[in-house]
C-alpha cells in the first residue's frame, strides 16, 4: 500500500527502469544476468525495484528476499528462506522435491518446517546446498523467466553472499535474472562487500551501477507530483536544499504540512526522519519503539508476544502507523517503510527501554517453535544478559553448522570466545574447554573459505597447547597443515611429521583412525610435491595401520599409492592399486570422486585418452547425482577436458570448463590452465595469455607445492608464448625441465620438453646461424642445450606417450642443431632435421598422440623443407597439414599453414633469408603487416603481442634479409622468394 505522500510514478529513474527491463529481456532470451544497484539510503533503490518487479509479475516468477539489519547476527540465509517459501508456493512442494531429487534432505537448512525429525541428516556441505538452490532456480526458469531480487545486501550474512555468488557465477542454464541492492554509504573499508562486489564483477554477466541524487528539475517534478500543484519558488528552493536531491527526504519534507508554510520544515536530518513519528499518538509511538528493537521486519505473532497491550491496542497503533506511511503491512508481518526511520527510532531508545524490549524479544523467541538461536543470541546480548547470550551463541554455532552457514558459525564461535571470561562456568555450559571452541571456530572459518583467519586462530590454540593430550595437539597440527594447504602455502609436511611424532603407534588406542589419517594426508602432500618414493612409503604405512579403518579412508590411501606408483613408472602396480581404490570407494561419494579424479588423470598421462574421458565423465555423473557437479565436480571437469583436448573434441571441453569460471581454488586454477590450452589451439593465444596473467600469482604459489601444477603451468605458458612468437619467454618457461625445482613426471615432462626444444630451435634460427645466441642478456650455447635436453629425453623414452612426443622433441632438437651447424649447403644442413620431421609426422598417427601432433609435425617439417630449399615437398606438407588441422578444428595450425602458404613462392614458402637463416612463422606474419604499412604498435595489437616484441621481430627481419629499412626489407624479401 502506497500513501498519498509517495509519488505515483518514478521521477529521474526512467533510464534505470529501462535498463532493468533490458536485462530481464536478455535473461528471458536464455542469457542468465545479474544486476547490482547501489546508492545511499533514501535514494530510491527499493522504489525502483518495486516498480520493476510489478511490471514483470505477469510474465515472470518474482522471488523477493530482504536482508535484515542485524548484520552478522542475522539468521543464516535469511532472505533465501522467504525466497524458497515463495518458490514452494508458486511451483508446489511436490515439484520442488522432484527437482531436488536426492538432495531434498538439504532443504531443511533453508526451510526448517520441512525437516523430518526421524530422518538421519545427510552428510554434506555448503556446496550441495548451493548447487541445490541453483538447480531449483534453473529448472523453474526453464518454464518462464525467474527474477531473484534481494534487497539491502549490506546487511547480508556471509553465507547468503556465498550462495548468491555461486548462483550468479554457476547458473548456466535457464532464464534467470538476479537483482541485488545495497546501501553504498554502509560499505566502509573492511566491509565484506568491498571485496565481494569487485570479485562478482569479474563475471561478464554482472552489471553494476549506482543511483545518483535527483537534480533540481527532477526535485521540482517530484514535488509537483506529490502536491498536485506547482510549489512556490521559495518552498522549492528550501526542499531542494534540505533534501539534497534524495527522493525519500523530498517525500518526507512534502509530507510534513504539504509545504503550506516553510516554518515547520526541520533543520536537521534526525528531525526530518522522525517528523512523521513524532506526530503520532503516544500508543503508536510506543508500538514503533518496540518494533524498532526487532528489526526492519517483524512478524505479527512475534510483535504480539512482545507488545504490552491488548490485541486491539496493537491493531489500532499499527493502523495509525500504516496510515502515516511509516509502516507497511502484509498478511504476516510489519515492516518499516524505510530503514532510516527504524534506525532513528532505535537510536532514540532509552537504555532501560532498549534492555527491556530486547529481553522481551529474546523470551518470545525462546517460546517459538522456529526460534533462531542466532537472533536469540543477538537479543540477549543487546539485553546485557551475558550468560544467556553465551548459551544462545553456543546453540547458534551448532545451528549455523547444521545449515552449512559456516561464516555465521564462525561469528558465533567468536562471540562465545569473547564472552568466555565473563561466564564463570563457561566450560561446563559448553561441554568443552576454550581450546576446543577455538579449534571448532577455526574449522568453521576454513569451511567458510576464510583460511587466513582459521590459520590465525589455530595458532592461538597451538600457543596454549602445552598441557593438551598428545592426540589433541596432533589434531591441531593437522588442522594447521590443512589451512596452509588451502592457502597454497608450504609447511604442511613438517606439521604432519610433528603430529605423527606426538602420537607413536603404541600411544594411540586400537581402532583410533588418527594415525592412518595423518599418514594419508602426509602421503598426499608428498605425492603432490613430486616426492613419489616417500609418498609410496607413507601410503603403505597408512594402509598397514588402517586395517580396521572404514573402506572410504582405505580407498583414499590406495588412491594416493596408485597415483605415486604410476608417476614412478610402475604402471602395472599403480593401476592395480587404482582397482582396489575404486572398489573400496563404492557407496561413498567423496572417495568415489577422488578415485575418479586421480585414476582419470593417470589414464590421460599414459595416453589412454578415451578411457580417461569415460572414467572422468562417470565421476561427473556421480557428482551431478550427489548435487556437487559445480563444486567438487570441477576437478573432474578439468580432468575430462584435458583428454578431450587431446582427442580434438574442443567444444565438449569448452562446455565442461565453463563451470570453472567462478572458482580460483586449486580445482578452479587447474581448470583455468586447461581453458588457456584450449584457447591456444583454438587460435586465440592472446586470450590465453590474458588468462594466464590474471591467474599467474595463485598458479605460481600452487606450483611451488604441486609438481603437476608446475609442469602444467610450464606447458601451457610455453605453448602460449610459442603461439605468440615470443620464443625467449617460451624458453624461460620450459628450459629448466630436468633440474630442480622440477621433478620427474614423464607424462607431464614430455610436452614441456617439446616446447623447450621448439623454443631452442626458434632462437637458434632467429640468430642467423650463430651457435651461441643471446637470450635475456645471457649467452646460450645451442648445441650444449640441445645435448642437455636430449639427455632428459632419453630418461623419458620408456613412457607410453613417448612414442608420440619423443620424435617431436628429436625433430625440434635436430632443427636447432641444423640452424647452427655452419654447413653451407642448405639441403645438406637440414637433411637430418627433414628426416626427423618425417618420423615425427608418422608418430602423430599413433593412438597415444594428441590430435594436434601430426598436423603440427607436418607444418614444422614444411618449414624445414623450405629452409632446405625443397619447395615442392614443403607445399605438399603444408597442404596435408592444413587439411588435417582444419578437419580437427585446430585453428592455430590452420592459421600457421595459411601464413606459410601466403609466401610469394608457390604461395607456400618462407624463404626470405640471409646467411642461410629463414624467417620464422611469426616473422613472416610481421613482414606481411610491415608490407601493409603498420607500425610496431599496430602490429602488436594485430598479433596480440607487445610493441616491444614486435620491434624485436622487425629487427630480426631486417638483419636476416640484410635491409636497413622496413621498405627495403619488404623489397628484398620479395626478391629473395621470386
Amino acid at each position: 500500500m502506497r500513501a498519498a505522500t509517495s509519488s505515483l510514478t518514478l521521477i529521474g529513474r526512467e533510464p534505470d527502469l529501462e535498463a532493468l527491463r533490458a536485462e530481464a529481456a536478455a535473461a528471458a532470451a536464455g542469457e542468465p544476468r545479474a544486476v547490482v544497484i547501489g546508492g545511499e539510503a533514501g535514494i530510491g533503490k527499493s522504489r525502483l525495484l518495486e516498480d520493476f518487479l510489478a511490471g514483470q509479475e505477469s510474465t515472470a516468477t518474482v522471488l523477493l528476499g530482504r536482508c535484515v539489519d542485524l548484520g552478522a547476527d542475522g539468521a543464516p540465509y535469511a532472505p533465501f528462506a522467504a525466497v524458497l517459501r515463495r518458490l514452494v508456493q508458486v511451483a508446489g512442494l511436490d515439484r520442488v522435491l522432484e527437482i531436488a531429487g536426492s538432495s531434498a534432505g538439504v532443504l531443511p537448512a533453508l526451510l526448517p518446517e520441512l525437516a523430518d525429525e526421524s530422518a538421519v541428516p545427510p552428510r554434506t556441505g555448503a556446496e550441495r546446498l548451493y548447487e541445490l538452490v541453483t538447480e531449483l532456480l534453473e529448472k523453474l526458469s526453464a518454464e518462464r523467466l525467474v527474477i531473484l531480487a534481494i534487497e539491502d545486501l549490506q546487511w547480508a550474512d556471509r553465507s547468503t553472499l556465498e550462495l548468491l555468488r555461486f548462483i550468479i557465477r554457476m547458473g548456466e542454464r535457464g532464464r534467470l535474472l538476479v537483482v541485488l541492492t545495497y546501501r553504498s554509504e554502509e560499505v566502509p573499508r573492511g566491509h565484506v562487500l568491498r571485496s565481494w562486489l569487485p570479485e562478482l564483477e569479474r563475471t561478464r554477466r554482472v552489471t553494476r551501477w549506482e543511483l545518483p541524487r535527483l537534480g533540481r528539475e527532477q526535485v521540482a517534478q517530484l514535488v509537483e507530483q506529490l502536491l498536485g500543484r506547482t510549489p512556490d519558488d521559495g518552498s522549492l528552493e528550501r526542499v531542494t536544499e534540505l533534501s539534497e536531491g534524495v527522493p525519500f527526504f523530498v517525500e518526507e519534507l512534502v509530507g510534513i504540512d504539504g509545504l503550506r508554510s516553510g516554518d515547520d520544515l526541520p533543520e536537521t536530518l534526525r528531525e526530518l526522519v522522525l517528523a512523521r513519528f513524532e506526530r503520532l499518538s503516544e500508543p503508536a509511538q510506543r508500538l514503533l519503539r518496540v518494533l524498532a528493537a526487532g528489526g526492519v521486519c517483524v512478524t505479527h505473532d512475534l510483535l504480539a508476544a512482545v507488545f504490552e497491550g491488548t490485541p486491539e491496542q496493537l491493531d489500532a497503533a499499527a493502523r495509525e502507523a500504516v496510515t502515516a506511511n511509516i509502516l507497511a503491512a502484509d498478511s504476516t508481518e510489519y515492516s518499516f517503510r524505510h530503514a532510516l526511520v527504524r534506525e532513528a527510532i532505535h537510536a532514540d531508545l532509552l537504555p532501560g527501554e532498549r534492555t527491556r524490549f530486547h529481553t522481551r524479544y529474546a523470551e518470545a523467541l525462546e517460546a517459538s517453535p522456529q526460534c533462531s538461536a542466532v537472533q536469540l543470541s543477538a537479543h540477549w546480548l543487546a539485553a546485557h544478559d551475558v550468560r544467556r547470550a553465551f548459551i544462545a551463541s553456543l546453540e547458534a554455532m551448532e545451528e549455523a553448522k547444521r545449515s552449512y552457514a559456516y561464516a555465521t558459525a564462525a561469528a558465533m564461535g567468536d562471540r562465545v570466545l569473547e564472552l568466555w571470561d565473563s561466564v564463570p562456568d563457561a566450560e561446563e555450559l559448553s561441554g568443552r574447554d576454550r581450546i576446543a571452541v577455538i579449534a571448532r571456530t577455526a574449522s568453521a572459518l576454513r569451511n567458510a573459505g576464510n583460511n587466513d583467519r582459521a590459520l590465525a586462530l589455530v595458532d592461538v590454540a597451538l600457543a596454549e597447547a602445552d598441557g593438551l593430550a598428545p592426540s589433541r595437539h596432533a589434531r591441531l597440527l593437522r588442522d594447521k597443515a590443512q589451512y596452509l594447504a588451502n592457502l597454497n602455502r608450504p609447511g604442511g609436511t613438517e606439521l604432519l611429521e610433528r603430529a605423527l611424532a606426538l602420537v607413536p603407534p603404541q600411544a594411540v588406542p586400537s581402532g583410533d583412525p588418527l594415525r592412518p589419517h595423518l599418514l594419508t594426508e602426509l602421503a598426499a602432500l608428498r605425492m603432490l610435491a613430486g616426492d613419489f618414493e616417500a609418498a609410496i612409503e607413507t601410503a603403505r604405512a597408512a594402509l598397514a595401520e588402517a586395517e580396521t579403518a572404514a573402506p572410504p579412508m582405505r580407498s583414499v590411501a590406495h588412491n594416493i599409492l596408485a597415483s605415486s606408483l604410476v608417476a614412478s613408472d610402475r604402471l602395472d602396480e599403480g593401476f592395480a592399486e587404482f582397482e582396489l581404490a575404486g572398489s573400496l570407494a563404492a557407496g561413498d561419494a567423496g572417495a568415489t570422486l577422488r578415485y575418479a579424479v586421480n585414476a582419470s588423470d593417470a589414464l590421460n598421462s599414459v595416453g589412454r585418452y578415451a578411457d580417461a574421458v569415460r572414467l572422468a565423465q562417470s565421476g561427473v555423473a556421480r557428482a551431478r547425482e550427489r548435487g556437487v557437479e559445480r563444486t567438487s565436480g570441477i576437478w573432474l571437469a578439468a580432468n575430462t577436458a584435458e583428454p578431450l583436448i587431446a582427442l580434438g573434441e574442443f567444444e565438449r571441453a569448452e562446455d565442461l570448463l565453463r563451470v570453472a569460471l567462478g572458482f580460483d581454488d586449486r580445482a578452479g586454477l587447474c581448470a583455468q590452465l586447461q581453458r588457456a590450452r584450449l584457447w591456444v589451439w583454438h587460435g586465440e593465444p592472446g586470450r590465453a595469455d590474458e588468462l594466464l596473467r590474471r591467474f599467474r600469482t595463485p598458479l605460481r604459489a600452487l606450483a611451488e607445492l604441486e609438481q603437476q601444477t608446475r609442469l602444467s603451468l610450464a606447458r601451457v605458458a610455453g605453448e602460449t608464448a610459442i603461439a605468440l612468437g615470443d620464443y625467449e619467454r617460451a624458453w624461460a618457461e620450459t628450459h629448466g625441465l630436468g633440474e630442480p625445482p622440477f621433478r620427474r613426471m614423464p607424462g607431464y615432462d614430455l610436452p614441456v620438453l617439446v616446447n623447450a626444444a621448439r623454443a631452442l630451435a626458434e632462437l637458434a634460427t632467429q640468430d642467423g646461424g650463430s651457435s651461441v645466441v643471446e637470450v635475456a642478456g645471457a649467452a646460450l650455447d645451442v648445441d650444449s642445450e640441445a645435448d642437455r635436453l636430449e639427455a632428459v629425453l632419453d630418461d623419458l623414452r620408456g613412457w607410453p606417450t613417448a612414442d608420440a612426443w619423443a620424435p617431436l622433441a628429436d625433430a625440434e632438437l635436430a632443427t636447432a642443431r641444423a640452424a647452427v651447424s655452419g654447413v653451407a649447403d642448405r639441403g645438406e644442413r637440414y637433411a637430418d632435421a627433414e628426416e626427423a620431421w618425417r618420423v615425427a609426422a608418422d608418430a602423430g598417427a599413433l593412438a597415444v598422440a594428441p590430435v594436434h601432433v601430426r598436423p603440427y609435425a607436418l607444418l614444422r617439417g614444411a618449414r624445414v623443407a623450405l629452409a632446405a630449399g625443397d619447395r615442392e615437398r614443403a607445399a605438399g606438407l603444408i597442404a596435408e597439414g592444413r587439411a588435417l588441422a582444419e578437419a580437427s578444428g585446430i585453428r592455430l595450425l590452420v592459421e600457421a599453414a595459411d601464413a606459410l602458404g601466403a609466401q610469394p613462392a608457390l604461395r607456400s614458402a618462407p624463404v626470405a633469408a640471409a646467411h642461410g637463416a629463414p624467417l620464422t612463422e611469426r616473422e613472416e606474419q610481421v613482414l606481411a603487416l610491415i608490407e601493409q604499412g603498420l607500425s610496431n604498435k599496430q602490429i602488436g595489437e594485430r598479433l596480440y603481442i607487445s610493441a616491444k616484441t614486435a620491434s624485436v621481430h622487425v629487427s630480426s627481419i631486417l638483419r636476416k634479409v640484410g635491409a636497413s629499412s622496413r621498405t627495403e626489407a619488404v623489397y628484398l624479401a620479395a626478391r629473395s622468394s621470386s
